[in-house]
């Protein structure tokens, strides 16, 4: 027997109609229940505001809600309904979703959950609307395996390191964990869309937003997409503990952005991955880990919203980071990769030019903006947060604030980036450097890392003038880092290691 007559799905982070939590449950408890996405203008227009009209997210997810009304509409048939399928507006969403399940005359509005603060604010105002309207409002759980203050301490605290939540995570997980939301089952509840209800998908232009080249990109869109990509990765899973750290190679599941917008499902990727755990598959056991950080990450943010703006740690906020025109000028050369370190300036241009980044680079450049150029790590922080296609705000900001040293588990302060080592181990050929910087192709592969070490036969032979054709490096390495283990003496706990090899950090792939 449904709950209600009448339901209202709505739509997030969460783009697919398989195994998706809030539409399963949606489904058993309305006889009839419509879906509906809103193009957020609180989230689109401070985008706009900054000039970001070519937003690959946007496109991604514009190409993923074709994919998923096509996907309700199927399900809707099979059943015998017809005119189903995904309603899509563009306005303010808590505005126009209390609106709707008025016009609709709704009794409940389903969504699975957010932690975002802004997500967080728009939630509760909506559920005030719909309170006041009479109208229940159901979130649940689905973009995590575990969520908020689900996995704790023995003392019942939020964990603050990785590992003993890790253990934890491990010694709770279940089956019923990791079983997937029956959707088609229940799908007979889909109901027609109203006439007036019935208008085209808003085009990038109606949204104000103009084509990327994201369909030039080898970045497929919506739940197929991620799909095949994930079938490819489980191919492959088990080179991944060494295959991940390799920029040229084709290591990563490349799932993150699909992950962000939930046009795949977290529990599947992650049975699929602990099944294989168990069975002592290594590659797969660090993939898991990876997904681990990422459900890590998000319980960080739901019990310590101040990191958001500020540090982890409090007293690492007394850290003085450069400013001025200078500093200025260094974030510039950091953004458009012009930093004179090939390595960094290459994983630049992937960002630039893709919207990706790879892994081992994004620890790579925070470190290097953060304890080589002297930046505050929020500057970084925004930068990726506006270019990044997969950007998700817990795990930038747990990856920026651990590349500072000020987040939770974070590497300690005096563990600095070597860029030069950096490429010379995870990218010896060079073929990653040369792929975002066919200017540098002619160097050899010794020379390729430092270019202003090169002969000047070799820098005359490949056609480069330092300073001209590539830029000299804009901060020595050696005097960066002293520098800032001066800078972090205000929060300096530990002694500086003795030895070179402890000076190298060996942080997580991915």
């Amino acid at each position: 027997m449904n709950t209600y007559d009448k339901g209202l799905m709505w739509f997030r982070r969460d783009l697919r109609a398989e195994d998706n939590a809030a539409l399963s449950h949606a489904l058993r408890a309305c006889r009839q229940l419509w879906c509906v996405f809103v193009f957020d203008t609180d989230i689109l227009d401070p985008l706009l505001a900054r000039g970001l009209k070519a937003d690959r997210r946007v496109e991604f997810i514009w190409r993923s809600l074709q994919t998923l009304d096509a996907e309700l509409k199927a399900l809707a048939q099979a059943r015998g309904v017809a005119e189903a399928g995904l309603i899509v507006l563009h306005g303010r969403a808590q505005g126009l979703v209390p609106e709707l399940a008025q016009r609709l005359q709704v009794q409940a509005v389903f969504a699975n959950h957010d932690d975002e603060p802004a997500a967080q604010a728009r939630d509760a105002q909506v559920l005030g609307d719909l309170a006041h309207a009479g109208i229940m409002f159901h979130g649940h759980k689905d973009h995590v395996i575990f969520e908020r203050r689900e996995v704790l301490t023995q003392a019942g605290h939020a964990f603050g390191v990785f590992t003993p939540y890790k253990n934890a995570w491990l010694k709770r997980i279940t089956e019923n964990d990791l079983a997937p939301h029956a959707v088609a089952v229940h799908s007979q509840s889909l109901a027609a869309i109203p006439a007036t209800l019935r208008k085209p998908m808003p085009s990038l232009a109606d949204l104000g937003f103009e084509p990327t080249n994201l369909a030039l990109l080898p970045m497929p869109t919506g739940a197929p997409g991620a799909h095949t990509l994930f079938e490819d990765f489980v191919e492959r899973i088990d080179r991944y503990g060494e295959s991940r750290n390799f920029p040229a190679v084709k290591g990563p599941s490349y799932l993150s952005v699909h992950l962000r917008f939930g046009t795949i499902s977290v529990r599947r990727i992650a049975s699929v991955a602990y099944a294989m755990h168990l069975h002592g598959m290594a590659g797969a056991s660090t993939w898991l880990s990876e997904l681990i950080w990422r459900d890590f990450y998000h319980q960080v943010l739901a019990n310590f919203p101040h990191v958001v703006k500020h540090a982890f740690k409090p007293e690492y906020d007394l850290i003085k980071f450069e400013h001025g025109k200078h500093a200025q000028a260094l974030l510039v050369a950091w953004c458009e990769g012009r930093t004179g370190y090939p390595l960094v300036d290459a994983a630049m241009a992937q960002i630039n030019q893709t919207g990706y980044m790879h892994n081992r680079l994004r620890m790579v450049v925070a470190s290097f903006l953060v304890k080589d150029l002297g930046l505050d790590w929020r500057w970084g922080e925004r930068y990726f947060a506006d270019h990044l296609i997969d950007f998700d705000l817990a795990a930038n900001n747990g990856g920026w604030q651990w590349a500072s040293s000020s987040g939770c588990d974070a590497q300690p302060y005096f563990r600095i980036f070597n860029p030069v080592t950096q490429s010379e181990k995870f990218d010896p050929q060079g073929k990653f450097i040369r792929r975002y910087l066919p200017h540098l192709a002619g160097l050899p592969d010794a020379a390729i890392h430092a270019p202003w070490q090169a002969r000047e036969m070799e820098l005359v032979a490949a056609g480069i003038e330092l300073g001209k054709d590539y830029p000299r490096p804009v901060v020595d390495h050696a005097e960066a880092r002293e520098r800032t283990l001066q800078r972090y003496a205000v929060v300096k706990k530990t002694e500086p290691p003795r030895s070179a090899a402890a000076r190298v950090a060996a942080p997580r792939g991915g």
